[in-house]
């Protein structure tokens, strides 16, 4: 078996981007798309987010995942391409190869330094997978190149990530993945709806650690357009709201302010917010139903004991 390959169709306008992000902090009520938390100090604090005892969802899933490991690989089937869908460093899925063997494995992901690593050190542990590395941004457009895929396609989305989609974009998104499903399924995490004063707590921790990873999203996009945002004169919201089914999490300034963006000053008032992220919630039935509109098919579930956290598998 031939080592490792990354493909890469990461095509960013530079000057579109940062226009947008300008637009975005212009804007009345301001936001920030939530890729500006992950420079290298974001993705440690988030690193450390998922070692809280308030956030729950990555050590739920995981555990989901080792307690029905076999049921679930038998659902999914061996062989075949196997596609990570923000595969970071490939920690995830390295605990499902053993017990789906597929032929081909293929992460995807818009770090591709992250992927060569992850590749590198994966592939002489599993010498009979072909593994492919694709540097894309799929937040917008899914788009995976036949030369991917081969034979039956199962893809692999963890994490609780499809809750960054709004509702509308989620089910486009979701139809976008049944059209590379060829003759398997996908395999997702959802988070659960729950009481309130757990998801705040999750969104908003003792140790602040939430709160430091929010602030940095400041730091980084003064680096990458030049702005003076000061980190102290904010601080971090996170909370649900259950009529809206959402997390919201946002940066409120707590002075008047004037912030220079784009050449110009920009006032914001005590107590005005930058939006930096939703997380929305789902219940069983409602994510089913929302499988099912995509076009998949014979939807199962997987859940822990306080039904916090969903896995689904769904055919096409």
């Amino acid at each position: 078996m031939t080592a490792h390959r990354i493909i890469d169709r990461l095509h960013i306008d530079q000057t579109a981007e940062l226009e947008k992000l300008k637009r975005g902090l212009l804007a009345s009520p301001a936001s920030i798309e939530p890729k500006y938390f992950y420079d290298e100090l974001g993705c440690t604090l988030y690193a450390a987010i998922c070692q809280l005892d308030e956030y729950y969802p990555t050590r739920t899933e995981r555990a989901i995942f080792q307690q029905h490991r076999v049921e679930i690989a038998e659902a999914i089937g061996s062989g075949g391409t196997f596609v990570d869908l923000g595969a970071g460093d490939c920690c995830k899925a390295l605990g499902w190869l053993p017990f789906i063997e597929p032929e081909r494995y293929v992460a995807i992901d818009i770090a591709g330094p992250s992927l060569e690593i992850a590749l590198a050190n994966m592939s002489p542990e599993f010498p009979d997978t072909e593994m492919i590395g694709l540097v894309t941004d799929f937040s917008r457009h899914l788009e995976i190149p036949d030369e991917c895929l081969d034979g039956r396609v199962t893809l692999f989305y963890p994490g609780s990530s499809i809750g960054n989609f709004a509702p509308p974009d989620a089910l486009r998104f979701l139809r976008e993945m049944h059209g590379y499903c060829r003759g398997g399924g996908l395999l997702i995490g959802v988070d659960a709806k729950k009481d309130k004063a757990r998801l705040d707590a999750a969104y908003a921790d003792a140790l602040g650690v939430t709160a430091a990873f929010n602030l940095n999203a400041l730091r980084h996009v003064n680096r990458v357009i030049g702005s003076n945002f000061i980190e102290s004169h904010w601080k971090h919201v996170g909370a649900y709201d259950p009529v809206l089914g959402r997390i919201d999490m946002y940066l409120e300034s707590i002075m008047l302010q004037t912030v220079r963006i784009d050449g110009n000053g920009r006032s914001f008032a005590m107590g005005e917010r930058i939006h930096s992220e939703s997380s929305y919630k789902y219940d069983r039935a409602e994510f089913m139903a929302m499988l099912l509109e995509a076009g998949f098919k014979s939807p199962r579930v997987w859940t822990d004991e306080q039904a916090s956290f969903w896995v689904f598998y769904a055919q096409t």
